[in-house]
């Protein structure tokens, strides 16, 4: 294939706006591009109306399986005056292309897809199987990747790359921090500002609420040599009917950042302590939610798949990559449930501009993670 090709497939899934949802247009697209090979056995999974997990397995039935991992979906562009041109008519500049999910992950995306077509066009023997998994909802949840597996499509797998961006190709990761997006809610009752004793306020309750909760997590002070410490933010608080009213409904949700030596059931068990424990006192009425939380995903810096991805990844850069941690959670984290354990690594040729304005990808490295994926995948697969 041309890089011209290559470069024109990134292009058009970018194209496609699938902005939190329209996944399925994706997935039909990238699924046209391998109806021209038989030896491609193609599956849509549909998650919602226009939203369709890709699943595209290419090889022999016999030998080992390692699975490429991308999503569908992008985040919004946000304001498009941030932008130097339409975030979804992908341009080029000095090298880089630019566009909405460049960098996170149509670029990585695009590539996994590119060394399977390549492998296919080229009618290459492959000593076992490779397996796309292209989820819908990675931004908001990894509820697709969390369909795929309960459906057992990574069940076969002995290894998996995920695409997700690790900036330039430079560091393979092998293990991520996990994740817990949480809401609280505070329920009283409104009354005037000048007569506060006949109201509730929510928005003390849950300061009072935000504080207990700060204390209490004071003492998960372990930290990780790769992933560091965990971290938590309260990001969006909402509350109050007007200046001169008792808030009678305030909210407010947070973010915490977890590491393998916290599992994720210890905060729920700090959130459940401190709510009973407000909750039982008189004016309080706080409740919690979760939005798809994730566990850290704790890998091996010497799996097999680690040392053959450094092996190849020097054939093609002629130095060793970083072996690091990811902060961000991912995919992986849905798809280690499977019923095999298998190793996992996350590289791409992202960059730091993901949920960014004029987000962008470096072409040279895209082209270069179409080989390295492509090798990687023969020397894992034939050992």
């Amino acid at each position: 294939m041309e890089d011209q090709q290559k470069i024109a497939i990134l292009k058009n899934l970018i194209r496609i706006r699938s902005v939190n949802g329209n996944e399925a247009a994706v997935a039909e697209y990238l699924a046209s591009l391998f109806r021209k090979y038989p030896a491609a056995k193609i599956e849509k999974i549909n998650y919602s109306p226009g939203r369709d997990n890709l699943v595209v397995t290419i090889g022999g039935t016999a030998g080992k399986m390692l699975g490429f991992s991308g999503h569908l979906d992008v985040v919004a562009a946000g304001r498009l005056t941030d932008w130097q041109h339409d975030p979804f008519d992908p341009w080029i500049t000095d090298g880089k292309l630019f566009g909405r999910g460049a960098a996170d992950m149509k670029g990585g995306l695009a590539a996994l897809v590119v060394a399977m077509l390549e492998l296919l066009e080229n009618q290459v023997e492959l000593p076992g199987q490779i397996r796309l998994l292209a989820s819908v909802g990675e931004e908001t949840g990894e509820y697709g990747a969390a369909q795929l597996t309960d459906k057992g499509y990574a069940d076969q797998l002995d290894g998996l790359v995920i695409a997700e961006p690790s900036v330039n190709m430079e560091d393979i990761i092998y293990t991520t921090r996990g994740v817990i997006d949480y809401r609280i809610t505070s329920i009283g009752k409104t009354a005037h500002s000048a007569r506060p004793q006949f109201g509730i306020n929510t928005i003390d309750n849950l300061l009072i609420c935000l504080s207990e909760i700060r204390k209490a997590f004071a003492k998960f002070d372990q930290t990780d040599p790769i992933l560091g410490p965990i971290t938590h933010n309260v990001t969006q608080i909402k509350g109050g009917e007007q200046v001169n009213s008792i808030p009678s409904y305030a909210e407010m949700t947070g973010n915490i950042r977890t590491i393998p030596q916290y599992p994720n059931r210890v905060f729920f068990a700090e959130f459940e302590r401190i709510l009973k424990q407000l909750n039982a006192q008189e004016k309080f009425k706080l409740a919690i939610s979760y939005m798809y939380p994730q566990e850290a995903v704790l890998g091996r810096a010497d799996s097999e798949l680690i040392k053959t991805a450094q092996t190849v990844y020097q054939t093609i850069w002629q130095h060793p990559a970083k072996i690091t941690g990811g902060l961000g959670s991912n995919d992986s984290a849905e798809f280690i449930r499977a019923k095999k354990k298998f190793d996992y690594l996350k590289i791409s040729p992202g960059s730091y501009t993901s949920h960014q304005s004029n987000e962008y990808i470096k072409l040279d490295v895209y082209l270069k993670a179409i080989k390295f994926y492509q090798r990687l995948a023969m020397e894992f697969l034939k050992q």
